[in-house]
């Protein structure tokens, strides 16, 4: 399968944007655009079960990204993951560095990532709503979790939006559709040798902080960057600042080698 996706740009450098598990790839709206306007081919995909893309068998989420590369006849690309993306991301570059030229994690999920206390809480809180048959308080509960302080109301009626569909679609599915557990060891992901941007919000639940601690003492040529504004999705919730700032990474991450 192909995921759903959409293309912009001409430059000789192509982004991969992959997106949360809360929404799908209009989340990167501001910067799929902005990325585009400053000289790379940028690709937005849903992955399996979310956005416009089913779920139809099992599947290993970075193995569909690698397929989505290929399909664009791109033998390297500059990954950017938010949350569930980021942690995608990640299993890629672990599994094909030689295919990744740079990494961005927004708030990002880690393979093997142990959840705290509070996190087993919210997914408990979640799983008793969806048993009830309250979808209304599901997707709010997820709205309210996962956007920072500064998200506006167009940002929650996105994910409010997004997170229904997921619901309505992944609900149904049954286990052995399902996606693949990532195995990703850590000394794999401290090989992974590519130009890597670790961001995380002062809003963030604790474990996301405490990630982006363990990224940047595991990834090699790890950048860590504190956004004291934000909370799980800055993408949406300071959608032109973290396009800036993504493309000032970008710009000198993908910068060619001096001869």
């Amino acid at each position: 399968m192909t995921l759903s996706h959409d293309l912009a740009g001409t430059g000789p450098s192509i982004v991969v944007l992959l997106h949360s598990g809360v929404c799908d790839r209009r989340m990167w709206d501001a910067q799929f655009s902005a990325l585009a306007e400053a000289g790379h081919r940028v690709v937005r995909c849903d992955l399996r079960g979310f956005g416009e893309t089913p779920i139809d068998a099992p599947h290993t989420h970075a193995e569909d990204v690698r397929d989505l590369l290929d399909h664009l006849g791109a033998d390297r690309a500059a990954v950017v993951g938010s949350s569930f993306g980021g942690e995608v991301a990640l299993e890629f570059a672990a599994r094909h560095p030689e295919r990744v030229a740079a990494l961005a994690l927004f708030g990002s999920g880690m393979p093997g990532m142990e959840p705290s206390a509070e996190l087993r809480a919210w997914g408990d809180r979640e799983r008793d709503l969806l048993i009830a048959g309250d979808l209304d308080a599901a997707v709010e509960l997820n709205v309210d979790t996962w956007l920072g302080p500064e998200a506006g109301e167009e940002a929650r009626a996105l994910v409010r939006r997004a997170q229904r569909h997921i619901f309505e679609v992944q609900l149904p599915v049954p286990d052995e559709h399902g996606p693949v557990d990532p195995e990703v060891a850590r000394d794999e992901l401290a090989r992974i040798q590519a130009p890597a941007l670790v961001a995380v919000g002062a809003h963030d639940l604790p474990d996301f902080r405490a990630v982006a601690d363990e990224l940047t003492r595991l990834l090699p040529a790890a950048r860590r960057l504190d956004l004291d504004w934000a909370g799980h999705l800055p993408a949406l919730e300071r959608p032109e600042e973290t396009a800036r700032l993504l493309t000032a990474f970008l710009a000198e991450a993908l910068e060619p080698a001096a001869p």
